[in-house]
Parts: structure tokens; C-alpha cells; sequence
């Protein structure tokens, strides 16, 4: 634990008894196919043929509107790049700014709310919120793997084993996504200061092969490389969305 582990830890036990709504909104039981993972290739950079050279003073195919959310003090941006409006497949991409250049770090084939985005997020919906937020705290149910944001561990982060087995590692590791919530408490405090039915726990965390309730997974190694290299001191952002929302 770091600075404030007691009372993350304190948190995140008291947190255990409201377990249930707190990962409604993150993971959920339901299924997919858990098809439409794409190559790393292919992600993160200019994507469609004709298109300009990308401007690496810029995040790649995000438009002014978002574009000019992300605080002039981040260093670290994970852009999450949604298939389709309605689709649960996408694409996250690390990039790095050294001096006044965006630099594409690391991608990987990851997915989101299996009913896809939205704008205007709500408990239930199984959409992802389209925008740009803060990342500020992380966690899990395995012990730290060497992340720079403060880490809590705890039991309470555990999926409940009634849900498919394919989901019971979804929580190992997360990175609270700042939607709706306290930042500077562990990823699992059910505190939601828009109220309950704005949603809340959007998490990064491990990936179970479709679509999640809300949240945005990547697979284990992912989520590692990200904890270990996503530094509060760089000022990390997410902005996040389906290709057209992101570039409009």
C-alpha cells in the first residue's frame, strides 16, 4: 500500500457489503461471442487509407471537441477507440507525450459496454460513457504488481462466483475510470456524487472475451503494463468512445 493505504483499505472493506451494486455497472454476467479482437497493428494511428499523415501533436482520430478536454497537463493518454456506436469490440491505445509529441506507446484488442456508447450514461444501459476522464486510483484482488497509482487490494474487488466462470478474474486488476465518482478512494467505493442512476464503477480491467455492462477490458498483461506505467505524475487521461463519437 501507498500514501492513504489504511484508508483505502478501510474503504474498500466497507465497500464489500454494497459489492453488488458497485460492480453492477462493471463486468455484469451476461455473454458474447467474444469475437472482433483486432491485430495491434492496426490500432491507434491514422486508420483509414487516404486519410492525411496524423498529426502527432494531436491524439490520432480525436476531433477538436474532445480533443480540447484533455487537460494541457497530461503526459499520458489511454484512448479508447470503440468499433461502432452500438458494437462492444475496441481498441485501446497508451500514448506517451515527450516534448510537444504524442508518441503511440502500446495497443491492445480490448472491449467495452456490449451494447456499445453513449453520451449520456445511465445505470443499466450497457453502454460506455463517451468522453474524456481522469484515472487517478487503481486496484484489484491480486496483490500490486509494481503500479505507480495508488493500489488497494482486497477481497471485495472478487466478481461473485454465480456469475459464468468466465468471469470471476474480471476484477483482478482495475483502473477506476473517473466517472462518477470520489477520486483519491479505491476503485470499489460506492460513492456516486451525480446519484445512482448516472451509474458508476467504469472500471479498466481484465478482459472475459465479449462485451462488458459498461466498463472497458483489455487482457492481463494489458492491465499490468498500464499499472506499471500509468503515472500520476504525468497527469493520465482516458478519452474514450466509438470512432465517430471520438472524431466529431
Amino acid at each position: 500500500m501507498r500514501n492513504r493505504g489504511a484508508v483505502r483499505t478501510a474503504v474498500a472493506a466497507a465497500a464489500c457489503g454494497v459489492l453488488l451494486m458497485t460492480l453492477s455497472a462493471c463486468g455484469g454476467s451476461g455473454g458474447g461471442d467474444g469475437t472482433g479482437h483486432k491485430d495491434e497493428a492496426g490500432s491507434g494511428g491514422s486508420r483509414h487509407e487516404g486519410r492525411p499523415a496524423v498529426d502527432l501533436k494531436r491524439i490520432p482520430d480525436v476531433g477538436d471537441r474532445l480533443q480540447s478536454q484533455i487537460p494541457k497537463s497530461a503526459r499520458q493518454v489511454v484512448a479508447v477507440y470503440g468499433d461502432g456506436k452500438d458494437s462492444g469490440d475496441s481498441t485501446v491505445v497508451l500514448y506517451s507525450k515527450s516534448g510537444d509529441t504524442w508518441d503511440k506507446t502500446r495497443s491492445w484488442p480490448a472491449h467495452n459496454g456490449k451494447k456499445g456508447w453513449t453520451a449520456d450514461h445511465h445505470e443499466g444501459d450497457k453502454r460506455s460513457p463517451i468522453g474524456v476522464f481522469t484515472l487517478t486510483d487503481a486496484g484489484g484482488v491480486l496483490a500490486d504488481p509494481g503500479a505507480k497509482l495508488p493500489y488497494t487490494q482486497a477481497a471485495s474487488f472478487q466478481a461473485p462466483h454465480y456469475w459464468a466462470e468466465s468471469h470471476w478474474h474480471d476484477f483482478d486488476y482495475v483502473i477506476a475510470i473517473d466517472y462518477n465518482r470520489v477520486k483519491g478512494t479505491a476503485p470499489n467505493d460506492p460513492t456516486r456524487p451525480e446519484g445512482q442512476t448516472k451509474g458508476g464503477s467504469i472500471w479498466l480491467h481484465m478482459d472475459h472475451g465479449s462485451g462488458t455492462s459498461a466498463c472497458v477490458s483489455l487482457s492481463k498483461s494489458g492491465m499490468e503494463y498500464l499499472l506499471r506505467t500509468i503515472d500520476p505524475k504525468r497527469h493520465p487521461v482516458v478519452v474514450m468512445g466509438d470512432k465517430v463519437s471520438l472524431e466529431s
